[in-house]
């Protein structure tokens, strides 16, 4: 049962204070905690078993979210009715809900699958970029993705970006693509580097077998030279025109299509659809 919301009517509360801080992703790192904002990606965090700390709430957005108020107040270990200043200190987006929800960040999912594809990105810094590679790799029915470095996971923007993948899909955070590409290896993965050069192997040719993953490089310095000594070959996506490549959300979504929409063999896009 949902207890009486407390009000706070000040943006200068030691509470929002706290909330806000965690835009900064030195302040998700230190205290554990990230902040999600609007009722449906609030929803997806409630739903997907992350614990609410806290719930930021106007009263009117109580009103006009009312399913999903009543859902999160009785998720969230506190509620709290703020006016729309307080509202304004939390939000991250132009055109905000006022619907605020602190979270504790997840523990990482358990150890790799035995078999499927995985999508690794190494570097990868902006947030729009790792949120977009999140829902794709969620919707073409790939097993996990492996963020290595680079963006933070709990960024208020990646998460919008993602549509709330980043809370569903087996997301695993390594600091060393170099290292988790060996992992893979270690279980019998193939593990292949994109990159935009026309000497590499035109992806559509590329073998796609129960066991690969590839990798995604940082959007201006590509794959890292260690990490490139733990691939097994490297894969591009022809271009026409001047085009010379596409950015890393995009890439990502042609990579993907390629690696499991045309391959059933582990559930893939096909075999999950058709």
């Amino acid at each position: 049962m949902m207890n009486k919301p407390e009000i706070i009517t000040s943006r200068t509360n030691k509470k929002i204070k706290d909330a806000s801080s965690l835009l900064s992703s030195r302040e998700r790192k230190k205290t554990g905690l990230f902040i999600c904002e609007g009722a449906r990606l609030c929803a997806d965090a409630a739903q997907n078993g992350v614990e609410i700390e806290q719930l930021f709430i106007t009263e009117k957005a109580a009103d006009t979210y009312r399913e999903a108020f009543c859902s999160l107040g009785k998720a969230a270990k506190q509620t709290f009715f703020i006016d729309e200043s307080a509202a304004e200190k939390l939000s991250d987006t132009a055109s905000s809900q006022n619907i605020f929800c602190v979270c504790r960040k997840k523990n990482d999912p358990r150890s790799f699958e035995s078999k499927g594809f995985y999508l690794l990105t190494d570097n990868v810094q902006s947030p729009d970029n790792l949120g977009a590679l999140a829902r794709s790799s969620e919707a073409f029915g790939a097993a996990g993705l492996i963020v290595c470095s680079g963006c933070d996971i709990y960024s208020p923007k990646a998460l919008r970006a993602s549509m709330g993948a980043l809370l569903r899909f087996p997301v695993f955070v390594r600091e060393s693509c170099a290292e988790a590409a060996r992992e893979l290896k270690k279980l019998g993965f193939s593990v292949f580097g994109s990159v935009p050069d026309k000497n590499a192997l035109d992806v559509r040719f590329a073998e796609k077998g129960e066991k690969t993953a590839l990798i995604i490089g940082n959007e201006g310095a590509g794959i890292s030279e260690e990490t490139k000594k733990e691939c097994a070959g490297f894969v591009t996506i022809p271009m026409a025109g001047r085009a010379e490549s596409l950015n890393a959300a995009a890439a990502g979504a042609v990579l993907l299509w390629e690696f499991t929409g045309r391959n059933d063999m582990y559930g893939g896009f096909y075999g999950k659809h058709s």
